[in-house]
């Protein structure tokens, strides 16, 4: 089994010499994203796998077919970088990675507590030797309602960590969980808007989601509302996002993703120019916390996202069912 590699970051390499080895298989490591520029890298190979800033459109999956291979392996748990309708349609095979989704979980939760916390602003105090406590006042999690949207798998354990707290908790998702439903209350979005006072985004990104966030939602929600977004940078309307901010519509606002972050995120650019303005302008406010798409990176994901890229491609290739398959 021949399989290439695209998108492999230091961390990676580790583990996909261990897999190497354990599979047997030969795997060529590519530090670029995959593109119709370099695509014929592949050819010879058995499938490929990629991470989330490979665009594999319908003309690369042709461009593939065309080479004898029929499957990718996308090492994250979202494949909105990838055209699933066009796939379906010509037979080329995708899965996703399924690693805990502890990691997200906590990340999220520990974004709620520093945004109701101003954590921000005391950080950047203490580095200067101001220890005052004006405009520190925080908010307790038990005297708040927080809304999830989002019941799959991170969202029902954020759900299970809040419950810890105290706090009433709302629910909204297409699909209902009878267990989450022990534990929250399911809703429309409608409900999650107007009684919430933190919402908490945990849906995938599909053509219902995008800009799920925007003036027309912000308008329902309560004064102050603390927006957190561990999902896709776009299910908010970043401008909608400045109104909010400007406007202390929005009380705190903590982004592990944030609109037209590719090409910026996860790489050193402290000596470019950035083209994303409204990144740079949010940043700057006290209110709100930016990261850079790191929710997911934990050692137990990492390790997982290289196992389940190996486990997908050598079923597709078998013609075995694949559990990830999307």
């Amino acid at each position: 089994m021949k399989v290439i590699a695209f998108e492999v970051r230091e961390d990676e390499k580790e583990y996909f010499a261990r897999f190497s080895r354990e599979y047997g298989w030969e795997v060529k490591l590519v530090a670029d994203k995959l593109s119709p520029d370099n695509v014929e890298q592949a050819r010879g190979y058995d499938g490929v796998t990629v991470l989330g800033w490979s665009q594999i459109t319908a003309e690369l999956q042709d461009r593939l077919l065309a080479m004898g291979i029929s499957c990718c392996a996308t090492r994250t748990v979202g494949y909105d970088h990838i055209d699933v309708k066009h796939a379906h349609e010509v037979g080329f095979k995708v899965c996703n990675a399924n690693y805990p989704p502890t990691g997200v979980a906590d990340y999220t939760v520990m974004l709620i507590l520093m945004a109701l916390r101003n954590y921000k602003q005391a950080l950047w105090r203490g580095q200067v030797n101001d220890y005052s406590l004006k405009g520190l006042r925080g908010r307790e999690m038990h005297d708040l309602t927080i809304g999830i949207v989002g019941t799959g798998r991170i969202g029902r354990t954020v759900i299970d960590y809040l419950a810890g707290f105290g706090c009433r908790i709302l629910a909204y998702d297409v699909y209902q969980d009878s267990a989450v439903a022990k534990k929250a209350e399911y809703v429309d979005l409608a409900a999650i808007y107007k009684e919430c006072d933190v919402i908490s985004l945990h849906t995938p990104l599909m053509e219902s989601t995008s800009y799920m966030i925007n003036r027309d939602s912000l308008d329902c929600m309560k004064d102050g509302v603390v927006l957190i977004n561990c999902a896709r940078g776009e299910l908010m309307d970043v401008e909608a996002l400045i109104w909010g901010i400007e406007s202390k519509k929005i009380g705190a606002l903590a982004l592990d993703v944030i609109e037209g972050e590719s090409g910026i995120y996860h790489q050193d650019r402290r000596t470019d120019i950035l083209q994303n303005k409204n990144m740079a302008y949010l940043r700057q406010f006290p209110n709100v916390v930016m990261t850079q798409h790191l929710a997911f990176y934990t050692d137990t994901a990492v390790i997982n996202m290289v196992r389940c890229a190996f486990e997908g491609i050598g079923r597709f290739v078998a013609g075995e069912p694949c559990e990830t398959e999307v």
